[in-house]
């Protein structure tokens, strides 16, 4: 979502602001923009902001001399107020005076999060004097930092954040101390970049964004403040104590900015869909027989013996996610319960807080996340470990998130840095991670003989070769696309373990075609769904050789009798034809337990180049972003 840069140097920072932006593009936005202390014949706040590309933000900055050695910058995913150049970030304050209306002010302030008293806010500074000049939760705080200021930005802010009830990382300046930065976090991811030579510092709300600017990297920690200076900077907590440099440590991170090359690839997403391979030859890197790579809180290697404790004292296990990595949870639920044998409960991270549950200290409670800043997902998380479920492990592709810190074990996935914001490559890489979960689990309970042990590994170590062997499907893919790009609905059918599958297959679809599409265990057509089945319905069926297949053909037959058009994806020994209105792609080999990860990614090749006949943004897809950070 939303994403934040700032600086404070003695060079012109507009450059390393605006790249900045370029590298936080992959997170979604509509609008942008970037503010400075300019230093030259009229000293003073000077901005420019667009609800287009950051490309076009690049050429308002040229033409409009914006230059300064103090600045922020922001990309806007809107929340409070439509996606308006008035209402795009940074903000400045506009005083009380009687030409406050049309004056700058002294703050400048961007803001990633949501102030949920903004309203109460907003009224109490209206009754002082202040102008609002957007729908903004955001210009609240600008204002309400200058109704505080007294010469101190640093106090003013620490009063500020007092007032403020949600979520927040914010970036603000003002024009009386041209030499200062002060930032804070609170529920919104927010890092330091120090600078080279202690001369300059920064503040951002991703590491990528300070890639080839800075490696050395301070994470600020929930209602952290840092005040920024040239030559020094130091930080308070949320109880607003000192911290000492050893509380935050300065850590060595190489953000790679590399990865954001297209190489031969029209979008992203395809060039993630491609890398799936190497991914996953990549998260099994780190194996040794069966057990993951795992990690502390403090980014150590957590001895295997360590997390199989854990594994023997727990009973069941909750798995809290989102969007995709909630359909990789619930592929996981299958794997878990089969094969382990140990309850497995899956639930949507967005509305486990917010209901009665009934806690077990004996719960092993587990987080997917790509990015491991989602909102929601960090929010159950910490409200599972406020009841007790104190046993945590984190899925997620990022070794320096706040939810890696946040979680007792975590298995950090290779997926590599992935700019599209429909997500493939990490998707296949939770189920890579998931899959040795589940037979870590299944070894701790005693539950996994030699030979199957021996059965799996050699399975998962084919998966780089299997997956090759489906991408090679493309062409196929594209013909049900061309047919697809027409259509307006679609249908997703799976059983069993290929039911979660079936449900992202239909996300994807929906996310980057904007076609409506929904996923159905096949066998809840009849009860319902099948009232929808005509010609102009096309049917995706999952059809692994599997336990459920003479099952799963009854329903194509359903399909088939109401004139429904299926398109079914199968194992070659299914013994499914193609015939009029039934399209066959043959999958290249049956795989069994590991089946779902390649039988996702033609349902990915599909909503891709089905995307591309339509025209659409494939990696900006509208009103989406790819780090969802606000609730």
């Amino acid at each position: 979502m939303c994403g934040i840069v700032g600086a404070v140097s003695t060079r012109n920072i507009v450059p390393v602001l605006v790249q900045g932006l370029e590298r936080l593009e992959y997170r979604g936005y509509d609008s942008c923009g970037v503010a400075v202390y300019a230093q030259d014949g009229q000293p003073g706040l000077r901005r420019a902001r667009s609800t287009s590309r950051v490309s076009e933000l690049v050429e308002q900055v040229a033409s409009g001399q914006v230059q300064g050695t103090l600045g922020i910058a922001h990309t806007r995913w809107a929340t409070h107020g439509a996606p308006v150049v008035h209402n795009a970030h940074p903000h400045f304050s506009h005083g009380t005076g009687a030409d406050a209306d049309s004056k700058p002010g002294r703050v400048a302030l961007v803001h990633n999060g949501i102030i949920e008293n903004h309203d109460e806010l907003r009224a109490a500074l209206k009754a002082k004097g202040y102008v609002f000049h957007s729908q903004t939760d955001t210009e609240v705080i600008a204002h309400l930092i200058d109704s505080l200021y007294d010469g101190d930005l640093f106090e003013a802010v620490k009063a500020t954040v007092l007032q403020l009830h949600g979520a927040y990382a914010i970036a603000v300046f003002c024009k009386d101390e041209p030499h200062r930065l002060i930032g804070a976090r609170a529920g919104s991811p927010l890092i330091l970049g120090v600078g080279k030579d202690g001369q300059e510092h920064f503040l951002a709300s991703d590491a990528m964004a300070l890639a080839g600017v800075t490696d050395q990297i301070v994470y600020l920690e929930e209602g952290d403040v840092v005040d920024m200076q040239l030559s020094k900077y130091w930080l308070i907590d949320k109880a607003h104590k000192a911290v000492a440099p050893a509380q935050r440590p300065v850590k060595t991170v190489h953000a790679h900015s590399g990865a954001a090359e297209l190489g031969p690839y029209r979008h992203y997403m395809q060039k993630e869909i491609f890398e799936q391979p190497r991914a996953i030859a990549d998260t099994l890197e780190g194996v040794e027989g069966i057990v993951p790579e795992l990690f502390d809180q403090q980014g150590n290697h957590a001895p295997g013996a360590n997390a199989a404790r854990v594994f023997k004292q727990i009973d069941n296990v909750l798995i809290l996610a989102c969007g995709t990595s909630y359909y990789s949870g619930c592929a996981a639920k299958y794997w878990i319960e089969s094969i382990a044998k140990v309850p497995c409960q899956v639930e949507v991270a967005s509305e486990y807080r917010y209901r009665e549950s009934v806690p077990n200290p004996k719960t092993l409670v587990v987080t997917i996340t790509q990015s491991g800043e989602t909102a929601d997902t960090l929010a159950a998380l910490r409200h599972a470990q406020s009841l007790g479920m104190q046993h945590t492990l984190t899925i997620c592709n990022v070794a320096t998130s706040a939810m890696v810190r946040e979680c007792s074990l975590a298995y950090v996935t290779r997926a590599g840095v992935e700019i599209g914001v429909a997500s493939t490559k990490a998707f296949t890489t939770q189920l890579a991670g998931l899959f040795l979960l589940t037979l870590c689990l299944a070894q701790a309970k005693g539950r996994l003989t030699d030979a199957d042990e021996a059965r799996h590994l050699k399975a998962m170590r084919h998966l780089p070769a299997a997956l090759q062997a489906v991408l090679a499907l493309e062409p196929q893919i594209m013909a049900w696309a061309d047919d697809f790009a027409k259509k307006e609905n679609a249908l997703f059918l799976g059983r069993g373990l290929h039911f979660p599958i079936a449900m992202e297959g239909a996300l994807k679809l929906k996310e980057i075609t904007y076609i409506h599409a929904e996923a159905y265990a096949a066998g809840e057509l009849k009860h319902g769904p099948l009232a929808l089945v005509t010609s102009e319905m096309p049917v995706v069926t999952v059809a692994p050789n599997d336990a459920l297949l003479e099952k799963l053909k009854s329903n194509m037959h359903e399909v088939r009798a109401r004139g429904g058009v299926l398109y079914v994806l199968a194992d070659a020994d299914t013994r499914i034809e193609s015939a009029e209105g039934l399209h066959v792609i043959r999958m290249p080999e049956h795989y069994g337990e590991l089946s779902p990860l390649l039988h996702v990614v033609p349902l990915q090749l599909l909503a891709y180049h089905t995307a591309c006949a339509r025209g659409t943004d494939v990696d900006k897809p509208r009103n989406l972003a790819k780090s969802v950070t606000v609730e």
